[in-house]
């Protein structure tokens, strides 16, 4: 058994949600342990990201519906934050909520050896909820860094969290728990 850990959507744009903010230390904490024992471990590591183009090709619709977009392209918005310890590390843009979709994702944890996925980052109840469903579509076990994780919505990340985890049969794990899966 392999294991990749993504950190997913750790940006500017979705930090400016208050209720997000209020748990940027604890999340970036987290992520960073996480990072750093991955680094330690040898394990395969990507950096998610949301980005988007102004000219409206890639928004979702949402967006359409609602005529505005976020994380641009080159805007701050975009930028992973600026105290997550990315250095070095691949980078991924993906343009859906899922991080399988219209990406190369599957191609890189099969060519990594990877049966399971550790999931870190923002938001629970969307972007990782639907790379976690894709990944189960896919036969990739997933599991949760509980205290890496972050939503905006806690009734509506617990609801979803609840399904992925029961039908699913996916994972949440404490940090300690976390970082031992990533030893191996």
């Amino acid at each position: 058994m392999r294991t990749a850990l993504l950190v997913i959507d750790m940006q500017n744009a979705f930090f400016e949600d208050g209720a997000l903010d209020a748990q940027r230390g604890r999340v970036v904490g987290a992520c960073n342990e996480l990072i750093a024992e991955a680094r330690k471990s040898g394990t395969p590591i990507l950096i998610v990201r949301t980005e988007h183009e102004r000219d409206r090709s890639t928004w979702t619709l949402s967006m359409l519906d609602d005529d505005q977009g976020f994380s641009f392209h080159g805007s701050r918005q975009a930028e992973p934050l600026p105290e997550l310890d990315i250095a070095g590390l691949p980078h991924m843009v993906k343009r859906r909520d899922s991080a399988f979709w219209g990406t190369d994702l599957l191609q890189r944890l099969r060519t990594w050896e990877v049966d399971t996925v550790l999931l870190a980052g923002v938001s629970i109840h969307l972007c990782l909820a639907q790379t976690a469903s894709d990944a189960y579509a896919n036969n990739l076990r997933v599991a949760f860094a509980g205290e890496a994780m972050g939503a905006e919505a806690p009734d509506r990340a617990e609801a979803m969290l609840d399904v992925l985890l029961k039908e699913y049969r996916q994972s949440r794990l404490s940090q300690d728990d976390a970082l031992a899966l990533l030893r191996g």
